[in-house]
């Protein structure tokens, strides 16, 4: 029986594209590089930072100090968090579908911690969400099930009754390795449909309510 359920936060719980694209197109811009459109760097927002610069800078990354820009992209979006973003349409509902059912909820990010907290406190409908592991909360991440097991712990269940949602493949991979029911959020920000069903997750997911059938 599940107890708890474990989500992934950019591209599964929150639409932040729009504020890391903003970050991104204002450092190409500074670097007098064409801008992205949402189509373009979407699908790199759930890989994190550098593969943000990769699809914006492309071959001419080479030419440039990757943490240089990489800071130059968190000082913009630290300042500008949440301006756009927002919950995905069906996030509130499912929420709180599980509240009802009395199934705890936890947040695994591979976000830092000094942008996951400010930026859920913007968030009414994350900002009461107690258990949540960042990135750096652990000398491991994701893939790493590390974060995903000291989530259960916090939250006083067991992997094998927690499951776990992402819209990456290392989201699938850490449910795997820590023995959790992984659930793929295709409606996120995935890279393809076809390379998202690909990681073989147990439940495929369109959209964030069809968890509740699941449970």
């Amino acid at each position: 029986m599940t107890q708890a359920v474990l989500f992934d936060l950019d591209g599964t719980l929150l639409d932040t594209s729009d504020d890391l694209g903003a970050a991104l197109n204002h450092v190409l811009t500074e670097h007098g590089l064409p801008t992205l459109s949402k189509s373009e760097y979407s699908p790199a927002i759930s890989n994190g930072v550098k593969a943000l610069l990769e699809v914006g800078f492309k071959d001419k990354l080479i030419n440039y100090d990757l943490a240089t820009l990489r800071q130059q992209v968190l000082d913009y979006y630290e300042s500008n968090i949440a301006i756009h973003s927002h919950c995905f349409d069906g996030i509130d509902n499912m929420l709180q579908s599980l509240h009802d059912k009395g199934i705890a909820v936890g947040i695994v990010t591979n976000k830092p911690e000094f942008l996951t907290f400010p930026l859920l406190q913007q968030i009414t409908t994350l900002k009461n969400i107690e258990v949540v592991v960042c990135g750096d909360t652990l000398d491991v991440a994701k893939p790493h099930p590390a974060p995903l097991l000291l989530a259960a712990e916090k939250l006083g269940v067991s992997a094998l009754q927690t499951l776990y949602v992402g819209d990456a493949e290392r989201d699938i991979q850490a449910a795997k390795a820590a023995q959790m029911r992984s659930v793929a959020a295709l409606w996120g920000f995935i890279p393809s449909l076809d390379e998202a069903l690909s990681w073989q997750a147990e439940v495929n997911a369109n959209r964030p309510i069809d968890l509740i059938s699941h449970i």
